[in-house]
């Protein structure tokens, strides 16, 4: 008598926040697929509940199992730091909030989905979106043996029939209040687009902020000294901190002082302009740092150069290529380039500005007595009027014939 073979149930991985649309998605995806699915939950500061009451929600949802992680730590290291090395600006304003997380949680799912044997992971993200791409080119290249389904682009799953969907179900997920606003946020910072603020001609109102203050309103202004070794923050005011613990501090700080706050008009990935609106108060302070102490210790070939790398470098995480070869190559010029990017440099927060008002390092290209005017200028301006005549020879020559 031979033994019937029990047939093995597909497995799908979903990136889970513990919010409407992620917890209606887990009987949806089952319903759809014939799946069962792993809810996988990763804190990248982004605040709110607890991690055990997302996990224990997870699975009154209908996940086989549920997994949360702790990832502050690892977000704040291995991603936000090679920003602030980079001086990362999207487009010379937005620090890639959103852009940085996404491969941070994308390397739970794919881990989670080999744990468990899924053949398939899924995320919460539209299709006119720029997180769609830095999810799934994300888990193509961690893991290139999986599928990727998201539930609001590919199986219509709308608002409304997610709600519809949690009443039917009896889902204990509160279905009544909805925000006006699309919201992402972590450490790094915040990001909030949608409602009022898709007319351009709009202007953001104070309810819109949660991590800063209005910077209008009077208060005394804030000092702070960052210190750095090789390009990462090592000490505030003197008090050693890590990472995490810097961006925190700052986004405190700076935030009490309205520092931080971004309206732009963004060009997304996909060919269409968004207006977003960002707060970022730690990491625009931390940013301002760094930049000023390389304009202290770098050499200015190697600067020039590095300007063209930030730019590119933030252009390839900000379209999802976290994990691609030239993003990799990059990283490693990036921290060449940090080498000597130690010191001190002092800020005043205030008004919604983060201004330097001193500098400071014993890797310092900055001479005194070169750069003086005053007695004791050890700059041989002798040699100055050869220089001016070799340098412009090119120039010259091709004027002569070009006035001829």
């Amino acid at each position: 008598m031979h033994r019937k073979e029990q047939a093995v149930t597909e497995r799908v991985v979903l990136a889970y926040s513990g919010g409407l649309d992620t917890s209606v998605a887990i009987g949806w995806i089952a319903e759809e697929t014939g799946a069962e699915v792993v809810a996988v939950a990763v804190d990248v500061g982004q605040g709110g509940e607890d991690l055990d009451v997302i996990r224990k929600r997870a699975l009154d949802c209908g996940a086989v199992e549920a997994e949360v992680a702790d990832a502050k730590d690892e977000f704040a290291e291995r991603h936000c730091l090679p920003a602030i090395k980079a001086n990362a600006l999207y487009m010379d304003r937005y620090p890639l909030v959103s852009a940085l997380s996404r491969p941070a949680i994308v390397k739970h799912l794919v881990a989670a989905a080999h744990r468990h044997g899924a053949t398939t992971v899924a995320h919460g993200c539209t299709g006119k979106g720029n997180d769609q791409v830095r999810f799934e080119a994300g888990i193509q290249a961690l893991g290139p043996d999986l599928k990727c389904i998201a539930p609001v682009r590919d199986y219509a799953m709308t608002r409304d029939k997610a709600i519809a969907f949690a009443d039917k179900a009896g889902l204990p997920i509160a279905t009544s209040k909805k925000s006006p606003y699309s919201i992402d946020q972590n450490v790094f910072g915040r990001a909030v687009e949608t409602g009022f603020l898709e007319d351009i001609w709009n202007a953001p109102i104070e309810d819109v902020y949660e991590y800063t203050a209005n910077p209008a309103l009077p208060r005394e202004a804030d000092e702070v000294v960052i210190t750095f070794e090789a390009g990462v923050p090592v000490a505030i005011d003197g008090t050693p901190v890590t990472v995490l613990q810097a961006i925190q501090q700052l986004n405190e700080r700076a935030g009490a002082q309205g520092v931080g706050r971004i309206d732009m008009v963004e060009d997304r990935l996909v060919g269409i302009k968004s207006r977003e609106v960002y707060e970022a108060p730690g990491a625009l302070a931390v940013i301002t740092a760094h930049q000023e102490l390389e304009n202290v210790t770098v050499e200015r070939e190697l600067a020039r150069y590095k300007r063209q790398v930030e730019q590119r470098w933030g252009e390839l995480v900000y379209d999802g290529l976290w994990f691609s070869p030239l993003k990799r190559a990059l990283d490693g010029f990036v921290n060449e380039a940090n080498q000597h990017v130690s010191g001190d440099i002092r800020m005043t927060l205030h008004g919604g500005r983060a201004v330097v008002t001193g500098r400071r390092s014993e890797q310092s290209l900055y001479d005194f007595n070169l750069a003086t005017y005053d007695t004791g200028d050890t700059f041989d301006q002798s040699k100055a009027q050869g220089f001016i005549d070799i340098f412009a020879l090119s120039s010259k020559i091709a004027a002569k014939r070009d006035l001829a």
